[in-house]
């Protein structure tokens, strides 16, 4: 009897899916990531722009704790909400969009509390310059999409940065130099 009992123990541990998990990759769902940042005007107010188009791919491992996160945002889809300002922000002083057509994000370690992700750093390039940044993960959560009927993943992320630092310097200190970058991701199992 304790042989049959235990040959059914290993049986289920060796086809149970939930006791070995394995990486799981996501694409970036570009209709519900629009990654934004805000700065000081002059003291005056907290302006806030957005970019309309970003893709990338997400892969978690919940089990072993790990993950890689790559985003890669097409600088020409800033938005201000004015047109002639996109184009400024679009030209050599900001962007330089002609140039450098895209910001990237490269993940090189995720940090997890539970199966939460709490934390990711990587590297972030800008205009051509590259910087270590932390990206603070302030919510995070798996489920099955309810109109796609597939595993999603969601998260809002944020970090700051000096955009000095990425040759963007134009105004500052007048304009803040301080740059807050919010990154809300869902993306969709492949």
């Amino acid at each position: 009897m304790k042989k049959l009992a235990l040959a059914t123990l290993v049986a289920a541990l060796l086809t149970s899916t939930t006791s070995i998990a394995a990486p799981e990759t996501y694409n970036i769902d570009s209709v519900h990531s629009m990654p934004r940042f805000e700065y000081s005007h002059f003291g005056y107010s907290t302006q806030l722009s957005r970019f309309d188009k970003a893709s990338g791919k997400i892969t978690i491992d919940r089990a072993a704790k790990t993950g890689s996160v790559n985003v890669v945002i097409d600088a020409s889809t800033v938005d201000s909400g004015f047109p002639l300002f996109n184009t400024h922000l679009q030209g050599e002083d900001f962007f330089d969009t002609a140039k450098y057509p895209t910001i990237t994000f490269k993940s090189t370690s995720v940090k997890f509390d539970g199966d939460k992700v709490t934390s990711v750093a990587g590297d972030l390039t800008v205009k051509g310059v590259t910087k270590p940044v932390t990206l603070t993960v302030n919510s995070f959560l798996c489920m099955p999409h309810p109109m796609l009927k597939k595993d999603a993943c969601g998260a809002t992320a944020t970090t700051k940065i000096k955009r000095t630092e990425f040759n963007m310097g134009k105004y500052a200190p007048y304009v803040g130099d301080e740059v807050t970058l919010t990154l809300p991701v869902e993306a969709i199992k492949e």
